[in-house]
């Protein structure tokens, strides 16, 4: 547990700090998609836990978007969460990490 958390801190270190513009409509669109079919398989698709946890707004409340977008992009090591920065840009994984700091993320 304890590497694991040094983990999440090295991969924070490795995400830019900075404002990133929202990704167009269309993009949003897919990744609306993205986040409740891919992201739901492991993480049930209502987001509220599976195989991964929850993903709901009241547990991502302790994360910051900064973070949230590190582990989008560069999964946890030695975890069932896998990087997933040959398929989204930073763009994208900060844009899906602000809907999982919503209060209701659209389905």
């Amino acid at each position: 547990m304890r590497y694991r958390h040094w983990g999440i801190a090295s991969l924070l270190l490795l995400v830019a700090f900075g404002a990133v513009a929202d990704p167009p409509p269309n993009r949003q669109t897919e990744l609306e998609t993205l986040l409740y079919q891919d992201c739901g398989s492991c993480h049930g698709m209502t987001l509220g836990g599976g195989l991964g946890p929850s993903l709901l707004p009241e547990r991502m409340a302790r994360y910051d978007v900064t973070a949230i977008t590190a582990i989008i992009l560069h999964g946890i090591p030695g975890t069932a969460m896998p990087p997933w920065s040959e398929l989204l840009t930073r763009q994208d994984a900060a844009w899906l990490a602000k809907q999982l700091k919503k209060n209701s993320p659209t389905p």
